[in-house]
């Protein structure tokens, strides 16, 4: 499933005009990155929580050449599944 099937999902569902689903799919996805970028987490009950973490600075190697590079540190996104989503999914 990708972003244009959640639309015509939320269309099926809904009504209105595929634009205006579309838009809401985008809408959501925008605030949870927005969210994120804050440093925020969000909730959604029954699916998980999205959240950053603090991924720390390595030294890594380059696969082609073999030669050490440096990796800085990062915020990197994280996702928890839900208890239910867990169980869904068994």
């Amino acid at each position: 499933m990708n972003k244009a099937d959640l639309a015509n999902s939320v269309h099926t569902k809904l009504g209105g005009t595929k634009v205006q689903s579309e838009e809401v799919v985008e809408t959501i996805i925008n605030d949870i990155v927005d969210a994120l970028k804050g440093g925020g987490e969000v909730s959604i009950a029954g699916l998980g929580i999205f959240s950053t973490k603090q991924r720390a600075a390595r030294t890594a190697r380059n696969p082609r050449t073999g030669e050490a590079v440096e990796v800085p540190a990062m915020r990197v996104p994280k996702f928890r599944a839900a208890k239910a989503l867990k169980e869904a999914v068994r």
